[in-house]
C-alpha cells in the first residue's frame, strides 16, 4: 500500500473511532472548567508524545549507526552486535511506550479530574 493510501486509511479509522465516542457520550453537560482541563491535557499529551518520539528516534538512529559501524569494522562479530542492538532498541523503545501509557492514563483515567470538578 502506498504512503498516501496508508495515511488515508489511518485517518478514516481515527475519524470513525472518534465519531463513535461522540455518539456514545450522549447528552452530557460539562462545565467550562472540565473542557479547559481536557484541552490542556490533550495539548500536554501531544507534546509529550512528540518529545518521546523525537528522543527515541534519535536514540535508535544512533544505536543503528553504531551497530552498522561495528559490523563494518568486524564482520565476524555481527551476531553479537545484532543481539545487543535488538536488546538496546527494545530498551529505547520502552521509553516511548512508558510515555504513551502515562498519556493514556491522563486522557482516559483522568486522575486529576476530581480536583477540577470537585467531587
Amino acid at each position: 500500500m502506498k504512503r498516501g493510501g496508508l495515511v488515508s486509511m489511518a485517518s478514516l479509522v481515527f475519524v470513525l473511532l472518534w465519531v463513535s465516542t461522540l455518539f456514545a457520550a450522549g447528552n452530557t453537560q460539562v462545565g467550562p472548567e472540565v473542557i479547559s482541563y481536557f484541552k490542556w491535557i490533550a495539548l500536554a499529551t501531544g507534546f509529550g508524545m512528540a518529545i518521546a518520539a523525537f528522543g527515541t528516534g534519535l536514540g535508535q538512529g544512533n544505536a543503528a549507526k553504531a551497530a552498522c559501524d561495528g559490523v563494518a569494522r568486524n564482520p565476524d562479530a555481527s551476531g553479537k552486535i545484532i543481539t545487543t542492538l535488538m536488546i538496546s532498541l527494545a530498551m529505547i523503545e520502552s521509553l516511548a511506550i512508558y510515555a504513551l501509557v502515562i498519556e493514556l492514563i491522563l486522557l482516559y483515567a483522568n486522575p486529576f479530574l476530581k480536583y477540577i470538578v470537585g467531587g
